[in-house]
């Protein structure tokens, strides 16, 4: 009504347009005032605009894919007092959403029933009282229009901290064991940990047994036919798929993928708000564990 007025105003003015319309002379001219000074637009409503800058920004910097909760707590830890309800409203008004995980994937590793199996030491108790005490691997496919592309991750129960990954064009037991061996490398020292898996060819290789022995780790097996043997190691991986392979596909080559999974897994890493954790990064949920391991003298220090 107002850019109606704005377009005719010239050849008929103000007043009459509005008598014409359900509009008073008034209401178009504060309009007007507030387009050229936005000092006079109400509280709410320049409040409203300073929240919408911050709740694009942390949507934007997150891969677009939290949704409500996610956005009102990043919000909270930055310092930004906001009530979720408004969040939400704002959110709906911006056409924003997170990212809603669908079906779980496909299983990509295959049984050998020939093979003889470690015992299931974890039983489904997927939690740990600090890092390196239970790791978990799986592995996923990516359609690409070039075929396959298969990503092997190795994750730190603790705090869900993606420790090793690795991506190839082909199904092969070096897939597993480069991420093995990737996390390996970033976490040297191993006394009594436990490598779990489910039972997939790949995990249960002479190659791949014999580096865990090597390493000194504990082998897991889940057990045949459970749809849970896994599932700490599935849920990171419906997140992977959730957030980056079903939402910037389709996907070119093995190289892209490898690439975009480079920069979640940085990112899930350091920066995406984990609920099971606290709703903190892993790297600080880890960060606060080794830190309340100093003696006070030295936390002090790094305080």
């Amino acid at each position: 009504m107002v850019s109606f007025i704005d377009d005719h105003r010239e050849e008929y003015g103000v007043e009459p347009i509005c008598r014409e319309l359900p509009i008073a002379p008034s209401t178009y001219y504060e309009h007007k005032a507030r387009q050229a000074d936005p000092g006079r637009l109400p509280r709410r409503t320049r409040r409203d605009a300073m929240l919408r800058d911050h709740i694009r920004r942390v949507w934007d910097a997150n891969f677009q894919v939290y949704g409500v909760r996610k956005v009102w707590r990043q919000l909270k830890r930055e310092g930004i007092k906001v009530a979720r309800c408004t969040v939400e409203r704002l959110m709906r008004d911006m056409g924003l959403k997170g990212a809603v995980r669908g079906k779980q994937y496909k299983k990509t590793t295959e049984s050998d029933n020939n093979v003889a199996r470690p015992a299931d030491l974890v039983k489904r108790d997927f939690t740990a009282s600090g890092p390196n005490q239970l790791w978990v691997a799986d592995l996923t496919y990516v359609a690409t229009w070039r075929g396959f592309a298969y990503v092997a991750f190795v994750i730190d129960v603790f705090a869900r901290m993606i420790v090793g990954w690795r991506a190839s064009s082909s199904l092969r037991t070096d897939l597993a064991l480069d991420a093995l061996e990737q996390a390996l490398w970033a976490r040297p020292v191993v006394d009594g940990l436990v490598h779990h898996s489910d039972h997939g060819v790949q995990y249960l290789s002479i190659r791949y047994t014999q580096r865990l022995l090597e390493a000194g780790i504990t082998p897991s097996v889940g057990t045949v036919g459970d749809s849970y043997d896994n599932a700490l190691a599935e849920t990171v991986i419906g997140l992977y798929k959730t957030e980056v392979i079903h939402r910037r596909g389709p996907w070119r080559n093995l190289k892209a993928v490898e690439l975009a999974t480079l920069e979640w897994i940085h990112w899930f890493n350091n920066r995406r708000l984990l609920e099971p954790i606290g709703n903190v990064p892993p790297a600080e949920f880890e960060m606060a564990y080794y830190q309340s391991q100093q003696p006070p003298a030295i936390q002090a220090g790094l305080n």
